[in-house]
């Protein structure tokens, strides 16, 4: 090609990109900030603005003002992060972001410096997933699937220290799944929705993704655009690590004080749920296996909560599940037995529905399980028979309804709890469930 047709080329892809930017956007919008994660000393903030331009990102460091100034372009959908640096642990930091005619201020907060000798402190964790925004354009075939944005507000309302998105965090349809610019736009309106923005710099966000963040529905590795979904999945949500060198996919991992996150991804390597069980069939892929068998061997948190987009031990699951790809779920659990690994308790979402399971183990703590769905997309009440029989649902937390988790740490170094509870839309209580840390450790006897 010669050069000037590729100039020319290249002119005009840039215009269309902005021209879909713009077309995203209200007239009137102003900057979109979110809060990312947040570690002992820096904090990542994360920006949209509403044209190309300079953004300029100031804060105070002990006695230091900082200043970053960062350019948004169309080539990254208008998106910048930037890294507030040179922070005390366990402080609040004012800053303000300041472009394209408009100005925001806020506050992050880091964490706490903690060590096993230190006293831990209380943290709340709120969790949710499937999260559908009616744009009417399309319209989803169900005209009333999304709704109940009030929801937003409500979690803000409860000040949690941090909130996991557990996948379906945005709905790709279908005019997207082979245009990546339909895709940019989707997820810029979706960060765009009015009713998300308190809740957005209301406290720190990491995420996971499942299918619908991904590509189609039921999406597995096959899909032929997920290098473009990932690229758009990373410049949307701040996490601190996206997958090793060498290794793709978003898994990584998180902490807060005496607690580790462990954030899997259940899209990258996943296997045709179709495909026949054996060896060969997966849903996480051996390196984010062997990554995750090592992380929980090197883990000395008394408490891991491993996240991931579908279900890990409903045996009920007649969808996606873990319980679909039986032999790389049972040499997993059978590996986690073996190796004594305490303090494990799974989330996930996708079900369109809450439920607690508590999974029995001979010799062993129990594994519990809580899914967390759906925040505004439509929920499901399974038929009586199959899931409402499952003799693994903790009783009377299966509930059909658009809710939210928090996840409660607290009390004392000795005698330290996890809460998990559900809340309805409007932030009423759904259900509650306590387990002591001390009851999520192998008997030293070796019998339960």
């Amino acid at each position: 090609m010669l050069p000037t047709a590729r100039a020319a080329r290249l002119s005009i892809a840039a215009a269309w990109s902005a021209l879909l930017l713009a077309a995203a956007m209200p007239a009137a919008a102003k900057l979109v900030v979110m809060h990312g994660y947040a570690d002992y000393t820096s904090a990542l903030v994360w920006i949209q603005a509403d044209s190309p331009g300079p953004v300029t990102v100031t804060w105070r460091a002990g006695d230091t003002d900082r200043q970053l100034t960062l350019v948004a372009n169309p080539a990254d959908d208008l998106v910048v992060v930037a890294r507030l640096t040179g922070l005390a642990p366990g402080t609040s930091v004012a800053y303000r972001v300041a472009g394209d005619g408009d100005q925001r201020d806020g506050t992050v907060r880091t964490q706490r410096w903690w060590t096993r000798s230190d006293a831990p402190r209380d943290f709340v964790l709120a969790i949710g997933s499937c999260n559908f925004v009616h744009d009417g354009n399309p319209t989803w075939p169900d005209r009333g699937y999304g709704g109940g944005y009030e929801i937003f507000d409500a979690i803000a309302a409860k000040a949690p220290d941090a909130m996991l998105w557990l996948g379906d965090n945005l709905y790709y349809q279908q005019p997207d799944f082979l245009d990546p610019a339909s895709m940019a736009v989707r997820n810029r309106k979706q960060r765009s929705h009015a009713p998300l923005q308190s809740l957005l710099t209301a406290t720190a966000h990491v995420a996971i993704w499942d299918d619908h963040d991904f590509g189609p529905n039921d999406a597995d590795s096959s899909y032929v655009m997920k290098g473009e979904t990932l690229k758009l999945f990373q410049r949307y949500w701040p996490n601190p690590s996206f997958g090793l060198p060498g290794v793709a996919g978003n898994f990584g991992w998180i902490r807060y004080g005496d607690i580790d996150v462990f954030l899997l991804d259940d899209r990258w390597y996943r296997s045709a749920n179709r495909a026949p069980d054996g060896p060969g069939k997966t849903m996480f892929g051996a390196p984010q296996i062997e990554w995750l068998k090592n992380a929980l061997l090197h883990s000395q948190a008394p408490l891991k909560l491993i996240a991931g987009g579908n279900q890990f031990l409903n045996r009920a699951n007649r969808f996606e599940g873990w319980n679909n790809f039986a032999t790389e779920q049972k040499a997993f659990l059978e590996w986690l037995a073996a190796q004594r690994i305490d303090g494990v308790v799974f989330l996930s979402g996708d079900r369109h529905f809450s439920e607690l399971l508590r999974v029995a183990r001979p010799g062993t703590y129990p594994l519990y399980e809580f899914t967390s769905s759906p925040l505004t997309s439509g929920p499901w009440d399974p038929p009586p028979q199959g899931e409402k029989e499952n003799p693994d649902v903790v009783p009377d937390t299966l509930v059909a309804k658009r809710q939210f988790g928090l996840i409660r740490i607290g009390g004392p170094g000795t005698a330290r709890k996890v809460t998990l509870e559900s809340y309805d839309g409007a932030g009423a209580l759904v259900w509650q469930h306590e387990i002591p840390f001390a009851t999520l450790r192998t008997p030293r006897s070796g019998a339960q």
